[in-house]
């Protein structure tokens, strides 16, 4: 169950926002029963690229699994 405060990896694209799937964020809010999350990505100097809502198949929990990856962000 994904709750807030999770890390999550975004299943898609959010162009508007210039992220992309498989980008890293947090959970800030869950709605309800988890049908939907506003999710915050963060660059590495910790300042906010957005706050978006994703639905419960937009994001994926992070898993013990999963490698980290650093990409450079678009101007």
């Amino acid at each position: 169950m994904i709750e807030e405060l999770s890390s999550v990896i975004l299943n898609r694209d959010f162009p508007e926002h210039g992220l992309v799937a498989d980008d890293v964020g947090t959970v800030v809010h869950r709605y309800g029963s988890g049908s939907a999350f506003e999710v915050e990505l963060l660059r590495g100097d910790g300042t906010t690229i957005a706050v978006v809502t994703a639905e419960r198949g937009d994001v994926r929990p992070m898993q013990g699994q999963d490698v980290l990856h650093v990409r450079s962000l678009a101007a």
